[in-house]
Order: C-alpha cells, then structure tokens, then sequence
C-alpha cells in the first residue's frame, strides 16, 4: 500500500463521503491500514477467488466494510488482472461470499469495461436478482443513458455504479449524474 498517505489525506479532507478502495489488498493488515486511514469499504478481488477463505475471515474480523469485487466474462470469473478467466461461475461465487457476510459485490463485465460501449444491464440484474446482497455495477457505463437503465432495475438490488474513464473522457459529468441520482 503505497498510497495511504494520500488516501488519508482524501478521507480527512472528504468525512462525509464513504470511500471504497480495492486493488492488491491480500492480507488483513492492509485492511486494517486502509480502514484506518479513513476508508470505510476495503474491496478484495482475485484473493477472493483464489483463497474464498479469506473473505470469511476479514468479514468476521472487519463486519461491515468487506466487498467483494467479481470481474467476469460471459458468466465466469476473471482474476489476476483480468488476464485469467476461471472455470468458476460468477453468480455461484456472489452466493459464497453473500455466505460470508460480504457488503456489496462489486460486478464487472470485463467485455464492456473501458469501452464505453454502456453497461451490460442484464448480466447486473442477472447478478443482483440471484442474491440479497446489494450488487454494484461497473464496467461500460458511459452516458446518463447508462445510469437511467440501472436506475430502471434499481429495485432489482443494484445500490449503485462505478463511473471510471467516462468521466476523464467528459462523456458523463459527475455533477449531473449526481443530480439524476439523488432526485
């Protein structure tokens, strides 16, 4: 965890926005660090699929601030970057973590991430349908449009969305996909 420092100076100067963090956490003491820099949801990836373990035991010792983040294409689950597909079914890992006591499983259409081509809204409520714990979507949003259609779903448990190179390419203003959400 190179980047503590400056995720504490963004929590400090940021309380009342909870913050989620994932990428390269593989043991509980990052965990630890990372919620006491100011992070309130540590997200866990491949060690999550490598090691499922482990989710259940940071869910014991960290409640409420473990998510697990589920890349996958064509309904089977991606690790190490994106550069391995697994022979293990998404929506049967959501159902092991949901086990555990996961917060939110962060779902990613590797197909559709970065190409801005718009979210793969079937495969999310596919996701979202098949377990009670709230699904996160990411991966291909690039308009309102896109943010509309899950909203569409919502109520299908999809509690929110992950906007990454949409808003460096200015085709989704932050200020205004905010607005649509909130009203």
């Amino acid at each position: 965890p190179v980047n503590t420092q400056v995720v504490r100076r963004i929590a400090d100067a940021f309380p009342d926005v909870p913050i989620q963090l994932g990428g390269g956490i593989r043991d509980e003491d990052t965990v630890q660090l990372y919620l006491d820099a100011g992070v309130q949801y540590v997200i866990i990836g491949t060690k999550a699929v490598s090691a499922p373990h482990f989710i259940n035991d940071l869910c014991l010792e960290f409640p409420g601030h473990i998510i697990v983040g589920l890349d996958a294409k064509d309904g089977k689950v991606a690790i190490d970057g994106w550069s391995k597909l697994s022979n293990h079914d998404v929506i049967d890992m959501a159902q092991h973590f949901e086990r555990d006591g996961v917060e939110a499983i962060v779902y990613t259409d590797i197909s559709r991430d970065g190409m801005m081509q718009g979210v793969n809204v079937e495969a999310t409520v596919k996701m979202a349908s098949e377990i009670s714990t709230p699904v996160i979507a990411s991966g291909g949003i690039s308009t309102l449009d896109d943010i509309k259609a899950l909203q569409a779903v919502a109520e299908e448990g999809i509690m929110g969305a992950i906007i990454g190179r949409a808003l460096y390419e200015g085709s989704i203003d932050l200020a205004e996909a905010q607005k649509l959400v909130d009203a």
